[in-house]
């Protein structure tokens, strides 16, 4: 015991006295007390010392050497194991803190795959796009690799190659289904991480709809009021059309596509249709973009009204009839509205009972509304007075011919 208790005295004095006296014991003593003490499943970083076909040994700070065994080095291809040579710095999955003999069991594919989930968990999390390279497929999707990760598309998430086989027909083979995708690169995104299940799953669908709504949100940001642009028409509903601008779809409303009247967006464009258009309005906040192909027309209304008055009778050809009365076009590109109240004197329960499109009547102009663009007209006023006009040409007609008949007996 006394010996026990005088050894510690003097094993700290040969050490500090060694450590003193730059003794080569020096820098073992200090590594000695830089030991890393590790656990399953923890992943550090260490030194390659030692490369065999059975085996590579790895020095990780430890008393111990860290070995990666042979069946490690079975599952990895011959490209992987290529890339490591001795004297590289390489980070380590701890898969067993000390076996039957001492030593520290790690692997390199898992501290890979480590790194590789949290690149995937990363990408999930920001939500980014980005390229991936289809390797294989089954009949249910394809795998596209993460780093080591096979990530996996599912049917449900692919865009591309949905009906295209080599010979551009459907394909009805689930097998081979999607083989004309093996090879190529597809835009994606990560939709589900789960380490514990090694599940990875991607989604194309997603992928294009993020791309096309950050084009979106750059293009809105960029455009201004009152420029030109051109786009291409995507489709047509009764109430206008949407036009593509390279990244977001803007559309004419059914009023901004003439300056004549229009009873429907294809009287006037097609899908597919390149057309150039004035940006009318541009909503930041709920992204809508207003079009306009009529403000980059010459304004015809002007002109043409500027020879009529409030008064005048003129021509009209009726083009449509409503319940509330009947439109009628009094020049190439005038129209105005002829209300239910100005069509007779009479009790008029539905415009057909007095005019018909194609009919061409004599109406009045009653009001002009530059501001609106509006015309009032009347057919009643306009038949009122010229029944007026005929009357009193009538009765001058009869006061001539009495005149010319005294003369004569005189």
């Amino acid at each position: 015991m006394q010996a026990e208790r005088t050894s510690a005295p003097c094993d700290s004095d040969a050490r500090a006295g060694a450590m003193a006296a730059g003794n080569p014991l020096e820098e073992w003593l200090r590594n000695f007390d830089e030991v890393v003490e590790v656990e399953r499943g923890d992943i550090v970083e260490g030194t390659i010392v030692a490369i065999s076909p059975t085996e590579i040994l790895v020095d990780i700070g430890c008393k111990a050497d860290g070995v990666v065994p042979s069946r490690e080095l079975e599952r990895m291809s011959p490209e992987e194991l290529a890339e490591l040579r001795v004297g590289d710095r390489i980070p380590v999955y701890v898969v067993k803190p000390e076996d039957v003999d001492g030593n520290v069991i790690l692997s390199i594919r898992r501290a890979r795959s480590y790194h590789d989930w949290r690149k995937a968990e990363e990408l999930m999390r920001s939500e980014t796009i980005f390229d991936g390279r289809v390797v294989d497929c089954n009949r249910g999707g394809v795998i596209v690799h993460i780093g080591r990760l096979r990530g996996f598309l599912p049917a449900s998430q692919i865009v591309s190659g949905e009906t295209a086989g080599p010979e551009g027909h459907r394909r009805t083979d689930d097998e081979n289904r999607w083989r004309c995708l093996v090879g190529k690169t597809l835009k994606l995104k990560v939709i589900e991480v789960d380490r514990n299940r090694n599940r990875l799953i991607l989604s194309e669908k997603a992928a294009l709809r993020g791309s096309r709504q950050a084009a979106k949100q750059r293009l809105i940001e960029q455009l201004q009021v009152g420029e030109v642009r051109r786009g291409v028409v995507t489709s047509i509903c009764d109430f206008g059309a949407f036009v593509d601008l390279g990244g977001a779809d803007g559309l004419i409303h059914l009023s901004e596509l003439s300056w004549e009247r229009v009873n429907h967006p294809s009287e006037v464009v097609q899908v597919g249709q390149e057309v150039e258009v004035y940006v009318l309005e541009v909503d930041y906040e709920r992204q809508r973009i207003g079009l306009s192909i009529r403000q980059l027309q010459t304004e015809p209304w002007e002109k043409a009204v500027a020879s009529l008055c409030v008064g005048q009778i003129v021509q009209g050809t009726i083009t449509k009839v409503m319940a509330f009365g009947a439109f009628a076009r009094i020049a190439d590109c005038l129209e105005g509205l002829i209300h239910i109240s100005e069509l007779s004197d009479g009790r008029v329960n539905h415009p057909r009972e007095v005019v018909k499109e194609g009919d061409v009547v004599p109406v009045k102009i009653v009001r002009i509304d530059p501001q609106q663009r509006r015309i009032g007209l009347s057919l009643k006023q306009a038949r009122e007075e010229l029944e007026e006009d005929f009357d009193w040409r009538q009765e001058l007609e009869y006061s001539l011919k009495e005149e010319h008949q005294q003369a004569e007996d005189t």
